[in-house]
């Protein structure tokens, strides 16, 4: 059997992605988290602890990631993001391919990875298509401030070590826009099933 057709979602801060993913498996297809990835990985036991107590002790308490600790370090020292991302990428890729095998021995067609930095950290190489979820910028606005301690700073800062959601539009095979939540789901929907009819 060959393996799932790989279908990598992305989207700025803002844009709806979580709120897609959940469509997704809403659906019957298996989704995958980069970020639940590393919260999993950072957790009590999670297999990079021992690599980020190697590389900054004070970032571990009581056996998990700390991430107070961690963002310190990044802050006060330029070198620690690559560092960091250096230990963790090969335990987030072994925590991925661990998931489309299962995901295959399943029977799975299409598997849904949700990647934030999907272009700025080149997985589109891997991936069998890309999907950007997109809304206009005073919807994107609107939802972020809307979030419980966010500013308009935060929300500068956070868009600037993100890729302009042109650019993230313009890589995309897939392209779907967030303006309602029915209109999401059905576009999803559709995908689905152009992506299952085009690759069973």
């Amino acid at each position: 059997m060959t393996r799932p057709y790989l279908l990598g979602l992305t989207g700025s801060i803002g844009m709806g992605k979580s709120t897609t993913a959940a469509m997704f498996a809403a659906e019957g297809v298996p989704v995958w988290d980069a970020d639940a990835a590393v919260h999993r990985l950072y957790a009590k036991g999670g297999a990079a602890v021992p690599a980020i107590a190697t590389l900054c002790p004070e970032a571990v308490v009581d056996g998990a990631v700390d991430r107070t600790g961690l963002k310190a370090w990044i802050a006060s020292d330029p070198a620690a993001l690559a560092q960091i991302e250096a230990a963790v990428h090969p335990f987030v890729a072994a925590d991925r391919a661990a998931f489309i095998a299962g995901a295959k021995a399943d029977g799975a067609t299409l598997v849904v990875l949700d990647i934030p930095l999907l272009f700025e950290t080149g997985a589109e190489t891997w991936l069998d298509a890309t999907l950007v979820v997109t809304a206009p910028v005073e919807t994107q606005r609107a939802r972020v401030l809307a979030r419980p301690g966010m500013t308009e700073a935060q929300l500068a800062a956070i868009l600037a070590r993100q890729m302009p959601d042109a650019e993230k539009r313009a890589r995309a095979t897939h392209v779907i826009e967030t303006r309602s939540l029915d209109q999401t789901r059905a576009a999803v929907q559709n995908l689905i099933a152009e992506l299952r009819n085009s690759h069973a």
